[in-house]
């Protein structure tokens, strides 16, 4: 990669609890469980909820991650001079560390290919986060009779996507001193609010609960519905990655990537997660009530996917049942840490994702002018604002129902099982026959994930072919999006290697530099 000639750098401003808390908050569980788990109870495959396999597809999509992560870590510890390229430096230095020349000539290909299809997880997900917070804001006015039109909705979503545009703008340690607050905040009211719904059950055993038992929370009812959930569930969990785009900011990149990526994983995913959803389907039960489009009672998991917030639900549920009539109060309280983690997430993604995209302008791989850092800030500035911007308009389009949120989801989803899939490739040849390499993490690992994330792609097809109507829908939407993204970037490949005389197959002549 090209190396930034003068003018300003990124600062050093980062140790291993900033990496790591920058990733936490992209791995948010408190924001999480609120805003996606009514597109978990609304999947359906041949008529029937997916939902009851909830957790098991958590549990599968964490061991696809680890796999990923142990991945990521280990190619952050060869190439800690990665700066904010991630997986983008990673795919040109693989090639380039070879002895034979004949694996030079990839270098360049592997590089824009693995950039390019980030972008298809990068710049989406931020805007699944507007879209996210914005439906929350809109449940909480209408909690106090404040009812929003989809143009007052759109112009919230946009608000939002403004505000955590300007902080990122403003660099990365406000970012990180904003995370580190809200993750406290998040991971206390996630156990408390968790502690309360398993206690509220023990003690209500008049109510008709959807898992009659805690081991059916644990056990997977059905392998097409642990699959269909699985598609949705590596949205709470990926982030982890995130640590590898800021290393031209981390103060030790050699020692620190790689802790923070397993710790960030480690704190959100195996700790926060597992025990949030358990808690969470725990609860799940006649108790939770809505009205279907038919006008008849829906009750569990059916009135969790009817519901804006089915957490919101929960919580206020919790609430009248510890103080009669609190439950408005304690359903605020909850939603104002949401948005918070939101708020930290958001910002994360907004920094993570357009690192990549500075990179490949810094590269003339895209515009150069998203290779640009503001001269007082050291942000990569037009890029923050461009995303700001994409973020607004995919935001704007998920606040419009469950539906287009999904697709957006799964669009998101998909690239992300590309992305991690290449990386894991990337891995394998990166360490083979690399002196100092071993079969387990090496080679079992990467294979292992590389697997994983084909598996997950597969099953985004599948679900575009078996699921219901509406839930194949939306697959279709998705895999259409991530197909024309796939083809502006061939037109995109071509249209550059002419205007800027780039040689589409690297001659290995120079070694890849740290993008700072």
């Amino acid at each position: 990669m090209a190396s930034p000639t003068g003018g300003t750098e990124m600062r050093r401003t980062l140790s291993l609890t900033g990496l790591t808390v920058n990733a936490m908050a992209l791995i948010a569980p408190g924001a999480f469980l609120w805003t996606t788990l009514q597109s978990q109870a609304a999947q359906s495959s041949g008529g029937s909820t997916t939902a009851m396999d909830m957790w098991p597809a958590l549990v599968f999509s964490l061991i696809l991650a680890f796999l990923t992560a142990i991945s990521y870590a280990e190619l952050s510890n060869i190439y800690p001079h990665a700066g904010a390229g991630s997986s983008y430096f990673f795919a040109e230095a693989a090639f380039l560390d070879k002895q034979k020349q004949a694996h030079y000539r990839w270098a360049r290909i592997a590089k824009f290919l693995v950039g390019w299809i980030s972008h298809l997880y990068y710049w989406i997900y931020p805007g699944i986060m507007v879209a996210f917070s914005a439906t929350l804001i809109v449940f909480v006015l209408g909690m106090y009779g404040i009812d929003l039109n989809i143009q007052e909705e759109i112009a919230v979503a946009a608000a939002f996507a403004i505000f955590n545009g300007y902080v990122a703008f403003r660099g990365i340690s406000g970012s990180t001193v904003t995370a580190m607050a809200i993750n406290v905040i998040q991971l206390v009211t996630l156990v408390a609010v968790s502690i309360l719904a398993i206690v509220y059950r023990q003690t209500h055993g008049d109510v008709q609960y959807v898992h009659s038992t805690a081991l059916s929370i644990l056990r997977p009812h059905a392998f097409q519905g642990l699959i269909f959930q699985s598609t949705i569930a590596i949205l709470l969990l990926v982030g982890f990655e995130s640590v590898t785009a800021l290393g031209a900011e981390a103060r030790d990149p050699k020692r620190d990537i790689k802790r923070g990526i397993l710790l960030s994983l480690g704190i959100q995913g195996l700790f926060a997660y597992l025990f949030e959803y358990f808690a969470a389907n725990y609860f799940v039960g006649s108790q939770m009530t809505a009205t279907g489009a038919d006008g008849s009672v829906l009750t569990g998991y059916d009135a969790a996917a009817q519901s804006g917030s089915p957490l919101g639900d929960m919580v206020h549920t919790i609430g009248n049942w510890l103080v009669a009539g609190s439950g408005n109060t304690f359903t605020l309280i909850v939603a104002a840490t949401v948005i918070l983690a939101l708020i930290g997430t958001t910002l994360a993604c907004l920094n993570t994702g357009v690192r990549i995209t500075y990179a490949m302008g810094r590269d003339k791989e895209m515009p150069s002018i998203l290779g640009a850092l503001h001269g007082r800030f050291a942000t990569p500035h037009w890029g923050i604002w461009i995303l700001v911007a994409v973020s607004a308009v995919i935001g704007a389009y998920g606040v419009i129902d469950v539906d287009k949120l999904t697709q957006v989801v799964l669009a998101s989803n998909t690239g992300t099982f590309l992305l991690y899939g290449l990386t894991n490739l990337i891995c394998l040849i990166a360490f083979w026959r690399r002196v100092g390499s071993n079969v387990v993490t090496h080679k079992m690992v990467p294979v292992l994930g590389l697997a994983a994330n084909l598996f997950e792609l597969g099953a985004v097809i599948y679900l575009a072919m078996k699921g219901s109507p509406a839930t194949a829908r939306d697959a279709y939407i998705a895999i259409g999006a991530v197909v024309v993204w796939l083809i502006v970037g061939m037109v995109w490949f071509v249209y550059n290697t002419y205007r800027q005389k780039h040689p589409v197959f690297s001659d290995g002549a120079s070694q890849p530099q740290a993008t700072v």
